[in-house]
């Protein structure tokens, strides 16, 4: 963490910044009540360890579809994403287009019915079944360190939104934050975190898409952004989603554009989507196949739309907000005492009008609340099922399990709470998500997709490849920081990522041909060559029949508009 530290981080710690008014502090009263009677009515139906983690596998497709989407529509999305919009413009975009919808499609379509079918808790539990018990340790030991420090993320970020209208100290805004989701987390589990993620997909999206057409009055319309931002620093390249050059770090567009195809596109695209628990805990929640095959491919629908009231509003703010441009102006100098991450709330006070400004706190409230909470519901899943359980105490009965994943909970929150300290001290959060991935993702994604086409790779393989290809994603994160590497922008998280995936695979190969492979009858359904081809398809008959729940025609209905987005917008 920089000099700045936790007290100084960025406007948002510095007082209260917005004049909200009885009326704003009604309607976010209104929004607690309906958060925790969800997560009330929820624990009345928990009695069992699996209705607590994964909601009984018992939940449709539309809701955990929403649920999917609105898990990832956290800090990510609103502050990382409007500051990536104010940094670099159209660009941005690719983290929506190139690296989120085609991997979403790849899930439902080719991976999801490995997890589902498996009938596995989680995805270390998967790499148990497939590469044994030292691959299972390391794959659930990194997700629960990387889940504590990403939820940390979210909850600076919501205990900014706190200190910014009560202008209370940020470490009492964190604290009672974390006490928000950490109440209907607790009761209800991954069920009442689900239907919130429901009610908050919908809250977010009435709280941003007011701010981004009030924001394009204010400009002068598409066409006075246009000539705002081309009159400004970064200039019309900024206006271009191609190729990318300043948000990727390589001045070669050639090289910017296999950056972005490939370590973001691929590598981290595929490592997070197709990987991350908690992502493939919503569809694991469903109540078939089908349905959880449809719940990415659902979630990859709005997902497309998403940029237009995210990374807008921060193109936006970064040509109307005097202080945001000063900074953008100056190069983004320490000290400046406003940062990129400012972008939606510096908005947010200047646009709206008392009312609509409550409704669009509640919205920003609920993104953090949702990426927060979906960060403790899949680390308390993968902590009491795959370490607690596993490797600490073993077999007691269901009830025990399920009070230690409340408990495990109450311990998350405590650590994000000391993680946020580490996220308050990134001016552009993206930077450090993005590195965070390179680090746990890309590796985790080189060793799924070999183990799942190859069964020849071993166990050995799998524990070897994930730890050597995580080591290399920090090497390249430690010489871009101590300048041996010019990799300014997020090419150092593109580089560390290609390089995981690429040592990964290389150690993952060589470990195997000098190993012993697991016998092929216990690869059955963990292996693509291996699974029968009736194992790997949903059912098309009652609940999942009707050509709108073909997960296959929803996909390529999905890629044919993701493909025209970027034709568009090129």
């Amino acid at each position: 963490m920089d000099a700045q530290g936790w007290a100084g981080a960025s406007v948002l710690a510095q007082g209260r910044l917005l004049d909200a008014n009885a009326v704003d502090y009604v309607l976010l009263a209104l929004y607690f009540v309906f958060v925790l009677g969800i997560g009330y009515v929820a624990r009345r139906a928990v009695s069992t360890s699996l209705d607590f983690f994964l909601s009984g596998r018992a939940l449709p497709a539309w809701v955990t579809g929403l649920a999917f989407i609105s898990a990832n529509l956290g800090a990510i999305e609103i502050i990382g994403m409007s500051a990536n919009g104010a940094q670099y413009g159209m660009p941005t975009m690719h983290y929506f287009w190139v690296g989120a919808v085609p991997a979403m499609l790849f899930l439902g379509v080719v991976m999801m019915p490995f997890y589902y079918g498996s009938k596995v808790r989680s995805v270390p539990e998967f790499m148990l079944r497939r590469f044994g018990r030292a691959a299972h340790l390391v794959n659930g030991v990194s997700f629960a360190v990387a889940q504590v420090l990403i939820a940390g993320v979210n909850l600076y970020l919501l205990a900014s939104i706190v200190n910014a209208l009560l202008g209370w100290p940020l470490w009492v805004s964190v604290l009672c934050a974390a006490a928000i989701v950490l109440s209907y987390t607790a009761l209800g589990g991954l069920s009442a975190a689900i239907y919130n993620e429901v009610l908050q997909f919908f809250v977010i999206v009435a709280a941003l898409l007011p701010l981004t057409i009030v924001g394009l009055v204010k400009v002068g319309g598409v066409r006075g952004l246009v000539e705002k931002i081309s009159a400004g620093p970064g200039g019309a390249e900024q206006l271009s989603a191609w190729p990318g050059t300043e948000l990727t770090g390589f001045a070669n567009p050639v090289w910017s554009v296999v950056g972005l195809v490939f370590g973001l596109g691929f590598v981290l695209s595929f490592g997070y989507w197709t990987t991350n628990f908690v992502e493939v805990q919503r569809a694991m929640a469903s109540k078939s196949m089908s349905a959880a095959q449809r719940t990415p491919i659902i979630g990859a629908f709005p997902k497309m739309f998403i940029p237009f009231i995210v990374i807008i509003p921060g193109m936006i703010a970064a040509v109307v907000i005097p202080e945001l441009g000063a900074y953008k102006q100056a190069g983004a100098p320490e000290g400046a005492g406003v940062s990129y991450n400012d972008a939606i709330l510096l908005l947010m006070r200047d646009l709206l009008p008392n009312g609509i400004l409550g409704i669009a706190l509640a919205g920003l409230l609920a993104s953090f609340m949702a990426g927060m909470a979906a960060n403790l519901s899949s680390f308390n899943t993968v902590f009491t099922y795959d370490i607690w359980q596993s490797y600490v105490v073993r077999d007691r009965d269901d009830r025990y399990y399920l009070n230690m994943g409340r408990w495990v909970t109450v311990g998350a929150t405590v650590a994000a709470v000391g993680t946020a300290f580490i996220a308050s001290g990134y001016a552009n959060l993206m930077d450090y998500l993005q590195q965070l991935f390179s680090f746990f993702n890309a590796p985790l994604f080189a060793t799924f997709i070999l183990g799942m086409f190859w069964k020849r790779m071993t166990p050995h393989a799998g524990w070897a490849g994930l730890v050597v290809g995580t080591v290399s994603a920090v090497v390249v994160f430690a010489l871009a920081e101590t300048g041996v590497l010019d990799l300014p922008g997020q090419g150092a998280s593109f580089v560390g990522a290609g390089v995981a995936f690429v040592v990964d695979i290389v150690v993952s190969v060589v470990v195997s041909l000098v190993t012993r492979p697991k016998p092929e009858a216990e690869l059955a359904g963990l292996v693509y060559s291996l699974t029968p081809r009736s194992a790997r398809q949903a059912a098309t008959s009652g609940e999942d029949a009707g050509w709108y729940r073909r997960p296959g025609l929803l996909a390529g209905i999905a890629l044919i508009l993701v493909i025209a987005l970027n034709i568009v917008f090129a």
